[in-house]
């Protein structure tokens, strides 16, 4: 975000990226190596656009990395993940001529509240956080440390915002949280939100985020296959389709349960899209174990995987393995591509099962002469009309399925 500070409000309003501004804020990210790297660079083009304008860096890469942080050039803010969303009042609270100011309080475990309503102006669909944290301590991971252990937002809390977010035009709502499953607030769960957000007039869509595979109730599942606002997507991180790396992981499910449990999913709810995360590159992972990976994204219901290279994380449990074990950098290049290769054919191929079907198609925006949307079971489709169609849902026949995006007919 890109502030100037407005003296008529002396409140803060946003400006494009190339304006000049008073403040720049980072929100950060510290999962990868690469999501270090882009915060350093990002600082510095921003130096070079913009060297009158201070930066304020929040978030994960905050929490975790204060000291390195601060060396950066015309940094004066550093705040972690239990006080960003304060970052207005602390901007305004802070005279120009002060030191850096670093505040990276310890992460409670209680129950939160968000202020305000999180209208995204941009995109027809909005995030709605009902999450934060995670118990689970896979070894790979550094979230437990950088984010906190779980904790849910309140639910009245949720509610309110959802009844906001509908009344403010946004048709879908995607459920958010670090480890989503785990919702518990008092006697709610994640049920009782998706089946709360139901009755919200206005709200037509309602899509689960990103989930674990053993937090996931059956019934979640059999509702999805129902007459229901929730959409037929899960996206579900399998991580390693070799027993061996998830137990080295410390995933909790083996590879066979995973595959029983999508199979289950992919019977119950009709064109249902199941995507993952894998990561390739695991200490330790032998040329046979990556085959089972692929095998896996190839032969199991799975439609898209995201694909991650491994990365040493500070504190992460994974820093104790073997140094033999490290696997070379060209070795996770060559084994990345060939499961992005895999996903986008899976992906082509989920599209071409939707060929002579119609879907309902929330329209988000227009590239060129095509209006670009979302179907609920996550295929990107593109047609050519001349209607404004921006967050209007239309149904469209399925037509084409080419690469990352299908093409469709209006009817």
């Amino acid at each position: 975000a890109v502030l100037e500070r407005s003296v008529e409000t002396d409140g803060f309003r946003l400006v494009d990226f190339e304006e000049s501004a008073d403040v720049v804020v980072i929100n950060t990210c510290t999962v990868t190596a690469g999501g270090d790297t882009d915060t350093r660079r990002l600082v510095h083009k921003i130096n070079r656009l913009n060297p009158r304008a201070r930066i304020a860096l929040i978030g994960c890469q905050a929490q975790m990395d204060k000291g390195k942080l601060l060396e950066l050039p015309n940094v004066h803010w550093v705040i972690g993940n239990a006080r960003k969303m304060e970052l207005s009042s602390i901007l305004q609270s802070t005279p120009e001529a002060m030191e850096p100011q670093v505040i990276t309080p310890a992460i409670t475990r209680d129950s939160f509240t968000i202020s305000g309503i999180g209208v995204d102006h941009r995109h027809r669909r909005a995030n709605l956080k009902i999450q934060d944290g995670c118990d689970f301590f896979c070894s790979f991971c550094v979230i437990p440390y950088a984010r906190g252990r779980a904790r849910s937002r309140e639910f009245d809390d949720i509610l309110r915002e959802a009844r906001g977010l509908a009344a403010a035009g946004h048709k879908e709502i995607v459920l958010t949280g670090i480890n989503l499953g785990t919702y518990q607030y008092k006697d709610h769960t994640l049920m009782d939100v998706v089946e709360a957000l139901e009755q919200i007039e206005g709200l037509a869509r309602i899509r689960i985020s990103s989930i674990e595979p053993t937090t996931i109730p059956e019934s979640l599942i059999r509702k999805m296959a129902g007459q229901t606002k929730l959409c037929r997507h899960l996206h579900i991180p399998l991580q390693s389709g070799s027993d061996a790396i998830l137990k080295a992981m410390k995933r909790k499910y083996s590879t066979e349960e995973f595959e029983r449990f999508i199979r289950m999913a992919d019977e119950l709810v009709p064109q249902i899209c199941i995507g993952t995360d894998m990561i390739v590159g695991f200490p330790g992972e032998r040329e046979e174990e990556f085959e089972r990976s692929a095998q896996s994204l190839r032969e199991w219901p799975i439609d898209y995987a995201h694909v991650f290279s491994y990365s040493q994380r500070q504190m992460a449990q994974s820093g104790k393995l073997p140094p033999s074990d490290k696997i070379p950098a060209e070795m996770i290049e060559r084994r990345s591509q060939i499961l992005r290769d895999l996903s986008l054919r899976k992906r082509q191929m989920f599209h071409g099962s939707l060929l002579g079907t119609r879907q309902n198609v929330l329209f988000e925006e227009k590239k060129k002469e095509e209006w670009i949307g979302l179907t609920d079971n996550y295929a990107r489709v593109a047609v050519k009309s001349d209607q404004p169609l921006r967050n209007e849902f239309r149904t469209v026949r399925m037509v084409t399925a080419r690469g990352a995006t299908a093409g469709g007919i209006l009817k």
